[in-house]
This record gives structure tokens, sequence and C-alpha cells, in this order.
């Protein structure tokens, strides 16, 4: 495989790749494309171009993908102000349909980027071979679920065919309805259903900083838990570091928050020494 041709020139550096691929050949690579970075279309194509970079070296990767800035532009349009309790949006029958319809758009469009790119990945949706089952969270939230169970043979017949199973975080409860899910949440239950060696978070910040706002490149679930105690970790990056120790405890050999917004944060990830986010093992 000659590597060269392969890896961007601002990637990581060749050594340590070939170390990484060898490490990673047999496993499974779990990655949530979120929080507000697919907005930017060139954060995207460069998300696409790192995911084909992964495929082309022989890697198996889950994508699951969230859609929180594309469902309040929808909403937008159509007047409808968002409720949201402890974070999670309330989603009535109306808002449902659109969440849905957004996400699947957006799913395709992952897939069909993907395609143009010469890499083989397939929709798992609710109206296509969906994988997750769900218990409604909470009345008050309306049509917004907790992941109940994977259907992980679907996700596995899929990456045995070569193919990239892009998953979208919704799921069906009784009568074939369609829930919405916190992105995090679907991410983390597909990875630790999995067992999948690495869980990766594509965020836009850069990771968890310590108290001096620098960020910590490799952190014990100790530690963490030791930080949230102190007010260190705060709100938005609660519910995500409740995801990676779930994941963590679950099976999952490490979690990683990386910065979806710098180039190739991916790559760096996997196979560089340095990383490039914050390593939660």
């Amino acid at each position: 495989m000659d590597l060269k041709k392969i890896l961007p020139e601002n990637g990581p550096p060749i050594d340590q790749v070939s170390k990484y691929i060898e490490k990673y050949k047999n496993d499974l690579i779990v990655i949530k494309y979120g929080g507000n970075v697919f907005i930017d279309r060139n954060i995207f194509n460069n998300f696409i171009e790192d995911i084909s970079i992964l495929n082309k070296l022989g890697l198996s990767i889950v994508i699951i993908h969230g859609g929180g800035p594309r469902i309040k532009r929808e909403l937008d349009k159509s007047n409808i102000t968002s409720k949201f309790i402890r974070g999670l949006r309330v989603t009535d029958a109306k808002v449902i349909n659109i969440v849905e319809k957004v996400l699947i758009e957006f799913n395709e469009d992952i897939v069909s980027s993907l395609k143009e790119k010469g890499v083989k990945a397939i929709s798992l949706n609710t109206k296509q071979n969906c994988v997750i089952e769900i218990i409604p969270e909470d009345k008050e939230l309306g049509f917004v679920g907790i992941p109940d169970k994977i259907n992980v043979h679907i996700i596995k017949d899929k990456i045995e065919n070569n193919l990239i199973p892009i998953i979208s975080p919704l799921g069906l409860g009784t009568n074939n309805q369609a829930y919405n899910i916190n992105g995090d949440n679907a991410a983390g239950a597909i990875a630790k259903s999995l067992k999948s060696r690495r869980l990766l978070l594509m965020t836009n910040v850069e990771g968890v900083l310590d108290k001096n706002k620098k960020l910590i490149q490799e952190i014990s679930t100790s530690e963490i838990l030791e930080m949230i105690k102190n007010g260190t970790i705060t709100e938005g990056m609660i519910p995500k570091i409740n995801t990676c120790l779930d994941a963590i405890n679950n099976g999952v050999t490490a979690v990683a928050i990386i910065d979806g917004r710098k180039k190739h944060s991916v790559l760096f990830e996997i196979f560089s020494d340095k990383g490039s986010g914050t390593l939660i093992r």
C-alpha cells in the first residue's frame, strides 16, 4: 500500500500512520459527527476526505451524525420555536416529522458525498434498516427516545460487506413511531453494543480543558469525575462526558473528544502519537 499516495500532505507523519494501521486493522471505530461542525461545508468536505482515507487504509468505521443546526434552520422556516428541557428539544408530532426529514436528508448527503470519493456507504435510519429501538425518555419531551436495543447484526452485516454504515440519531418506538435521540447518546449506545475499540466524538470545541483553559490530551475516568466535582467541567460538556464514561465502563477501550474544525482531526486522532483532542481511557 503506497501511503504517500493515500495520505494528505498536511496529515499525520507516515511512520506513525503505518504503526497505527497495524494496531487498528481488526478493530472497529465509531465516529460521531456532530455539534455545529457541519454547517460549514469546508469542514464537512474535510470530514468526508478523512473517512475516505480511513476506508482506503482498510479500517472498519461506523458513523453516527447529529443535525441540531440543520433542524433549527428548518424549524425556523416553519416558524416553530423549540422549547428545551434539560438540553433536549421538546418534540411534538409536527416537530418529529421535520426532525426525521432533516436527519434522513443529511444522512443521505453523507452517503452520496462518500460515494463521490469512491467509498461505499449505506444509510441506516428510521425509514430503512433502522438499528435503534427506543424507550420514550419522558412524557413532557414528546417524541424523544433513549436507545434501548441496538440491532447489531444489521450494522455488522453492512461492515462485512465493506460498507460504511451511516446512522441517523433516530429510533423506532411502539407502532413504528420515529423518535429523536440525542446524537451522543446514540453514538455511545452503538459503540457499547459493538464493543468498538474507539469512539470519537467530533465537536466544535478543542476537547476537555483544564482550569486554565488548556487542552488536556489524555485523562483517566477518575480524573474526569474529580473535574466534574470541582466544577472544571461544566454544563454543556457534562452530558458528553457521561456518554464517554458510560462507553468506557461498557467495553469501549477509549473515547476521544476531538475538534472537528481542525483539518484532518480524525486522522491525527487515530494515526498520531499526540492525537487531536482529549483521549479518555
